[in-house]
């Protein structure tokens, strides 16, 4: 590309050379060959983590929550600005589900991503507040998108992607802990959904209260424990910098996170609480009663809070992707978890959170890897994170296998007596499907070998069927270790 410039002719942009390639191939005139797109890729960290996050918005609707630190923007959902990369596009699409993901799918590719092993986040206030008639439009033209087609129903559309070449490997949504019971699980597995997202901003009954969240922590703990016992991950969101809060409560309160059994979610973005002009505690603000961290204080607490993260969490983001130019006050740096990184690694600290510790892009045979197994527990289960690692800690892949305790009653009777996975991840750059593994983590058969040993250790623990919260694009791919639907569930007897 760079001598064709230097002869004084047009440069070619690598998303245009993939463009004409792919058009070559599919025409015809060439034979594909995967490593050429993966040699031209741009952005690569978009899909080293084995899969493709494609990022949808819903329109813009009440929110049943009143909190001061959340902003009002009338053309966006709740919490959300129009400036925000996500909600440009979202908007640039009139907020249609099907348009938002065809479009996001296209972009990935054109720039060398596979997109056949899709995550669906959709954000976009509390879901569990809109309509639910809405809510399973909205996934149905998701997954239309993906199957390039229009289904007459969430159910054929589901069908559809269970087979497809675009399949969904995961679907996210975010609400509150207050919506939680065991009816709204139904409702989450009725369409798909096999991750929350879930706001517990604070372990603090009164910064909660002063900071008008509208439920308190006994809420967080009821949320976690139904969440958790039918079988979703569970992506926790908190926010230091609260109205009320310093930065050594904020330490304290972060470390409650993991003492306490009810909580311990699987995943967590901590989001420090940005002073905007468009909430209300910017009036607070200007009436002298809260103070934004400065840039030093809020890395001391982040330094903090990495050492603290057990193994079997990943802290997926620090820092809300909020323009700098809404920022009135506080903290503006983009880079905050590289710059906390940073000090830590000059302190002698290490963060042992699952995104720190993957395998990335990193080259790795099966006798480099060793099966450990890290047991801890909650107020509801006893939970095993099976992962396969090297020497040096790096996550090629792992499992999280359920154990409810048998005193615990069931939000779904029907799994009543059952182990549960709750999820099964390889990491790695995502490879199409059926394409063998070339030293990648993915396709290596990691997932085969924890699926057994999840097995093994339920059948040594007394259970007699084991459950999966499959996906709808993953049901293929359990069905080949003798898993079959089962309702809302994909189950094998042991």
């Amino acid at each position: 590309m760079r001598q064709f410039a230097r002869q004084g002719l047009p440069w070619l942009s690598k998303d245009q050379v993939l463009h004409v390639y792919h058009t070559l191939c599919q025409t015809g005139w060439l034979t594909f060959n995967p490593d050429i797109p993966t040699h031209l890729q741009m952005k690569p960290t978009r899909t080293q983590s084995g899969v493709t996050v494609v990022t949808v918005l819903t329109k813009p609707y009440p929110c049943p929550g009143k909190c001061i630190f959340c902003p009002t923007d009338i053309r966006m959902p709740k919490s959300y600005l129009h400036d925000e990369p996500g909600a440009q596009r979202a908007e640039r699409h009139q907020f249609d589900p099907y348009a938002q993901t065809a479009a996001r799918i296209h972009a990935l590719e054109r720039i060398g991503h596979p997109a056949e092993k899709i995550e669906l986040l959709i954000l976009g206030g509390t879901w569990s507040s809109y309509r639910r008639d809405y809510q399973e439009w909205f996934v149905k033209r998701c997954l239309d998108a993906m199957n390039g087609t229009d289904s007459a129903t969430l159910a054929e559309a589901q069908a559809q992607n269970a087979t497809g070449k675009r399949r969904n490997v995961g679907l996210v949504i975010e609400t509150r802990p207050d919506h939680i019971d065991a009816e709204e699980l139904r409702w989450l597995r009725y369409l798909g959904v096999t991750k929350v997202q879930i706001g517990i901003q604070s372990m603090d009954d009164h910064i909660l209260a002063i900071n008008k969240r509208g439920h308190n922590v006994a809420s967080v703990r009821r949320a976690m424990r139904l969440l958790r016992l039918a079988g979703f991950k569970i992506h926790a969101h908190w926010m230091p910098n609260l109205l009320g809060a310093t930065p050594e409560s904020d330490i304290a309160d972060f470390a409650r996170l993991w003492e306490d059994p009810a909580i311990r979610p699987d995943e967590l973005k901590i989001y420090p609480c940005m002073l905007l002009e468009n909430a209300e505690l910017y009036a607070y603000w200007q009436r002298g009663e809260y103070r934004p961290y400065t840039e030093e204080e809020v890395l001391d607490v982040l330094v903090a809070c990495k050492a603290q993260v057990p193994p079997y969490v990943r802290l997926n983001r620090i820092i809300r992707d909020i323009p700098t130019n809404n920022v009135v006050q506080g903290i503006k740096k983009a880079n905050l978890r590289q710059v906390a990184q940073q000090r830590m690694k000059a302190q002698g600290l290490t963060c042992q959170c699952i995104r720190c510790r993957e395998i990335r892009r990193q080259q790795v045979q099966r006798e480099d890897l060793a099966l450990r197994v890290f047991t801890y527990e909650t107020d509801a289960t006893t939970e095993h994170f099976l992962s396969f690692e090297t020497a040096e800690s790096r996550l090629a892949g792992f499992l999280r296998l359920s154990f409810p305790h048998p005193d615990q009653p069931h939000p779904l009777p029907e799994l009543t007596g059952h182990a549960m996975i709750r999820e099964v991840h390889i990491y790695g750059p995502a490879l199409p499907l059926g394409e063998d593994s070339q030293g990648e983590a993915q396709h290596m058969g990691l997932g085969s070998e924890l699926i057994a040993k999840a097995k093994e250790m339920a059948r040594a623990a007394g259970y007699q069927r084991l459950a999966v919260i499959s996906a709808i694009g993953t049901r293929q791919y359990y069905a080949r270790h003798g898993f079959q639907m089962d309702g809302l569930y994909m189950t094998v007897d042991l």
